[in-house]
C-alpha cells in the first residue's frame, strides 16, 4: 500500500486537497467518489530523494515534440482537450511534464482556457507555443496550430543540435590543450628551473616569463581560482541586466572568425520561422512582431521587431523598418515586402527560414576549416613556447662551457 496525494472538488464546489493510502490511484479516486467528492488529480506521494531528483529535471524538446504530435492526432480523432490531457498525462515518462499537465488539466477542468492554463507554466510552454495554442482555439483548428507548434520545435531544436555539435571539436581540442600547457607549466618547468638555479646564471626574459608563469601555477593557484570564479560570476551577472544583455548580443554578431555571422544568421533563421508560424497560424500581424521580438533571443532584432510594431501601429509596412536594421541583410527585407504586396507573407519568411538554415550550416563547416589550423597554430606556438624558454639558458650555458 502507498501514500497517494490528492486534488478534488468537494459536494460544495470547494476544491479539497489530502492524503489517502491505498493499492493504487484507481482506488484513490473510488474512495473520493464515496465520498461524494470528484477527484482531479490523484498522484503518488514522492520520497524525498525523488524530489530533489526532480528538481534537476526538465522538459527537453524532443518530448515537446512528442507530445503536440500527440496532442494534436487526439484532437484530430474527435477526443476532448481534458480527455487528450489525462491520456498524455499518463503515458509521458518525464516526471516535471507529467505534473505540468496534471496541473495544465486540473487548470481547464476549473474553466480555464488550454492557452490560459499552459502560460501559467512559462518554463515548458513558450509565448511561441501558448499564442500557437490560442490562436487555434480561436479559429477551432487546434490540431493545426499543435502541428506547426510542433515543426517550430523540431527546426529549432535541429539548428540549435547543429550548432553545438560544431563547437564539440574546438572544445576538446582547446581544453586538452590547456590541461597540456598546465602541466608542462606546473610539472616540467619546476624541474628545469631548479636545475638552471645551480648554474647561478642569468636567465633569458622568456626563460623569467615560464618560471614566473610556473610559480603563480604552483604557488597561487587558489587565488588563480578564485579569480576565474569571480570573472566568470561577475560576467554571468552582468549580463543579466538588460544593457549587458544588449551587449553580449553586440559582441557575438563582430566575433571574428565568421563566428559573427554564424549567429547573425541562427538569429535570422529563428526569426523568420518563428514569425511565419505565427503568420501562418492566424495570430494578429502585431502580436506576432510582439512575440517574434521577446522569443528571438537577440536584443538587436528585439529593437528591429519594436520599430516594426510600430510602423504596423502608424499603417506603415514590416519591410521597411527591416531595411533600416543593419542585422538583416537586403534580401530579408525583400521578400518580406513581396509577401506583403501578394499577401503570400507566411511563405516568404519560411522561405528566409529554409535558406538561412542551410547557411548556417554552410558557415558552420567553413568555421570548422578556418578553426582547425588556428587551434593547431596556437597550441603550438604555447608549447613552443615553453619548451624554447627552458632550452635557451641550456644552450647559453653549453656556450659557456666551450
Amino acid at each position: 500500500m502507498s501514500t497517494y496525494s490528492y486534488l478534488a472538488l468537494e459536494p460544495t464546489g470547494s476544491r479539497a486537497k489530502g492524503e489517502l493510502d491505498a493499492d493504487n490511484a484507481d482506488a484513490v479516486s473510488d474512495l473520493l467518489r464515496q465520498r461524494g467528492m470528484i477527484p482531479l488529480s490523484v498522484d503518488l506521494k514522492r520520497a524525498a530523494w525523488n524530489l530533489e531528483i526532480k528538481l534537476f529535471e526538465r522538459v527537453k524538446a524532443r518530448d515537446m515534440v512528442i507530445f503536440s504530435r500527440q496532442f494534436a492526432t487526439m484532437i484530430s480523432s474527435g477526443m476532448t482537450v481534458l480527455r487528450a490531457l489525462s491520456v498524455l498525462e499518463l503515458q509521458t515518462e518525464n516526471d516535471k511534464f507529467k505534473e505540468v499537465l496534471a496541473q495544465v488539466r486540473t487548470d481547464v477542468e476549473g474553466g480555464a482556457s488550454l492557452s490560459e492554463a499552459m502560460e501559467q507554466h512559462p518554463r515548458v510552454f513558450s509565448r511561441l507555443f501558448v499564442a500557437l495554442v490560442h490562436a487555434g482555439e480561436i479559429g477551432g483548428i487546434l490540431e493545426d496550430a499543435l502541428e506547426r507548434a510542433a515543426d517550430q520545435l523540431e527546426k529549432d531544436d535541429k539548428l540549435r543540435r547543429a550548432v553545438k555539435s560544431a563547437l564539440i571539436y574546438p572544445s576538446v581540442v582547446i581544453s586538452f590543450a590547456l590541461i597540456v600547457v598546465l602541466a608542462l607549466v606546473a610539472f616540467l618547468v619546476p624541474v628545469f628551473a631548479g636545475v638552471l638555479e645551480d648554474f647561478n646564471s642569468k636567465l633569458p626574459a622568456i626563460t623569467q616569463i615560464t618560471v614566473s608563469m610556473s610559480d603563480a601555477v604552483t604557488g597561487y593557484w587558489w587565488a588563480g581560482l578564485i579569480v576565474i570564479a569571480a570573472t566568470v560570476f561577475g560576467v554571468r551577472q552582468y549580463v543579466r541586466t538588460e544593457q549587458g544583455r544588449r551587449n553580449k548580443d553586440k559582441l557575438f554578431l563582430k566575433l571574428p572568425l565568421k563566428i559573427g555571422t554564424i549567429v547573425q544568421k541562427v538569429a535570422i533563421a529563428r526569426w523568420s520561422r518563428t514569425f511565419g508560424t505565427l503568420a501562418a497560424a492566424g495570430v494578429p500581424l502585431l502580436h506576432a512582431v510582439e512575440i517574434t521580438g521577446r522569443t528571438s533571443g537577440n536584443s538587436v532584432i528585439e529593437d528591429a521587431m519594436a520599430d516594426v510594431a510600430e510602423s504596423i501601429r502608424r499603417g506603415g509596412t514590416i519591410a521597411a523598418p527591416l531595411r533600416e536594421a543593419p542585422v538583416f541583410p537586403p534580401m530579408v527585407s525583400h521578400m518580406v515586402g513581396v509577401g506583403e504586396e501578394t499577401g503570400d507573407l507566411d511563405s516568404m519568411l519560411s522561405k528566409v527560414a529554409d535558406f538561412y538554415e542551410d547557411e548556417v550550416d554552410a558557415a558552420v563547416k567553413a568555421l570548422m576549416s578556418i578553426l582547425e589550423p588556428v587551434l593547431i597554430v596556437v597550441i603550438g606556438a604555447a608549447v613552443g613556447f615553453i619548451v624554447i624558454s627552458m632550452y635557451l639558458p641550456l644552450f647559453a650555458v653549453y656556450d659557456s662551457i666551450k
